[in-house]
C-alpha cells in the first residue's frame, strides 16, 4: 500500500513593506501620528543620520494613544537631540 500525500492549505502569509521618511527633529511627533492614522503599522524605527538606530517600536492592532504617551515623550527627548532622522516603518500589506 502506498500512502497518500495531502495537499495542505497554507495560511496566506502577510507582506511586509518597509518606508522611510527624512524629518526634521521638530517634526518627527506629527509625522509619527499621520502614519499611525494610516494604519497597518507594525513597527517603528528611528534613526539618526548616520543610519543608526535609535529606538524601536513595536506595534500591536489596537494599540491605544494613551499606552503609546510614553513612547511619545521618549520620541521627542530623542528629536530634542538630533537635528535629522529617518523614521522607517513596517506595514503590513
Amino acid at each position: 500500500m502506498s500512502e497518500q500525500e495531502t495537499p495542505q492549505a497554507e495560511a496566506p502569509k502577510s507582506e511586509t513593506k518597509r518606508e522611510e521618511f527624512k524629518v526634521t527633529g521638530d517634526v518627527v511627533i506629527a509625522k509619527l501620528k499621520e502614519l499611525l492614522h494610516e494604519g497597518n503599522i507594525r513597527r517603528i524605527i528611528i534613526k539618526n543620520e548616520e543610519g543608526k538606530t535609535l529606538i524601536e517600536i513595536p506595534l500591536t492592532l489596537g494599540v491605544a494613544g494613551a499606552l503609546l504617551v510614553p513612547v511619545w515623550a521618549a520620541v521627542g527627548a530623542i528629536a530634542a537631540l538630533v537635528v535629522h532622522l529617518t523614521i522607517v516603518i513596517e506595514k503590513t500589506q
